[in-house]
């Protein structure tokens, strides 16, 4: 299907929130010992001169780059941590994202921070510790990406179905992942249903929302002899989420992941750069399944929506084109 999308002239709908970057600022001198009055009030201090293994925290760097959470460097006598917080959301969020890394950083295939703490802000709030991930090169290996990408999708497979064991957020929107045993009828209800829905409530759209529920109704024909199986997904996979580390490896960052078609994977690539190296890399692994250029724009769809419902109507004329077409195609 060639369709003109609109939101892929923005690069981004946000900056990432970077990982480990080198230290610019650090907010004191970091050859000197900390001080902190009250350590107690700051569980993240404390937990990393307690569980984290440190005696002396060297320097505190603030990373620029996020446009939900606050992201900062710790480095200490054990090593680097890699801090977000937000000040307004619960710890929900970032649990989400802790049990998501987690499951991937187990398979044991494309590299992730592994993380180690979750929890609360006493003044309200929530943060997240992390291992720091020192980059490389902002661009490498693509079909180092694809292989290590399609690894991890063969190696980790639910018994549950499709879903995940709690539910996260793609950007700030709520991601729904109750389980379901048939994929089609999870991708209408949870991924295109949800954001219709809230399209609906945002916007007051009834075009898009009628439109895009009678797609979702009709999906069945675009999966004809597919085998689909539950794999875990990141979820949310687009070029500021994707990194290099100092040897050239592929890092993959701030995940909203769930178990589903490894199709849906690359329902961001409109900005994550995926090339003809990333994709033949990937499909050695995990072979391309039939009507596979059929349901791309399937799987981009769920991803401009999401946009619309968080940035504004420049998504939404993408959306409808992707809605319509397949509305053509199908003959509904």
């Amino acid at each position: 299907m060639a369709v003109a999308h609109l939101g892929a002239i923005s690069f981004s709908s946000c900056m990432p929130s970077l990982s480990c970057p080198r230290l610019i600022h650090p907010l004191f001198n970091k050859n000197k010992p900390l001080i902190v009055a009250a350590m107690s009030d700051d569980p993240v201090r404390k937990w990393i001169l307690s569980e984290g293994k440190a005696t002396q925290i060297k320097g505190i760097s603030p990373i620029g780059g996020g446009c939900i959470n606050r992201a900062t460097r710790y480095d200490t006598d054990a090593g680097s941590f890699f801090v977000k917080t937000n000040r307004s959301i619960g710890p929900s969020m970032f649990e989400g994202e802790a049990l998501g890394l987690n499951a991937m950083y187990e398979t044991g295939t494309i590299r992730v921070p592994k993380p180690y703490k979750v929890g609360s802000l006493p003044t309200g709030g929530s943060y997240i510790i992390m291992e720091c991930i020192e980059f490389g090169a902002s661009r490498g290996n693509q079909s180092a990406l694809g292989r290590k990408l399609a690894e991890m999708h063969k190696a980790a497979k639910s018994e549950k179905g499709f879903g995940f064991h709690v539910d996260n957020t793609i950007g700030s929107t709520p991601q729904i992942n109750t389980w379901m045993s048939d994929w089609v009828e999870f991708y209408a209800e949870h991924r295109l249903g949800y954001q219709l829905k809230l399209a609906r409530e945002q916007y007051g759209d009834p075009t898009i929302y009628e439109r895009g529920q009678r797609l979702a109704r009709n999906l069945g024909p675009l999966f004809k002899n597919v085998v689909i199986e539950p794999c875990l997904l990141h979820g949310d996979l687009w070029s500021g989420n994707i990194t290099y580390d100092k040897n050239g490896e592929p890092v993959i960052l701030d995940p909203a992941c769930y178990y589903g078609h490894n199709e849906a994977e690359f329902g961001m690539s409109w900005c994550a750069g995926f090339g003809g190296d990333f994709y033949k890399a990937y499909f050695e692994v995990m072979p391309e399944q039939p009507g596979f250029e059929e349901r791309r724009d399937l799987y981009m769809l769920y991803h401009y929506l999401n946009h619309y419902n968080l940035f504004g109507s420049g998504y939404r004329s993408s959306a409808m084109s992707i809605i319509d077409d397949y509305l053509r195609m199908l003959n509904v």
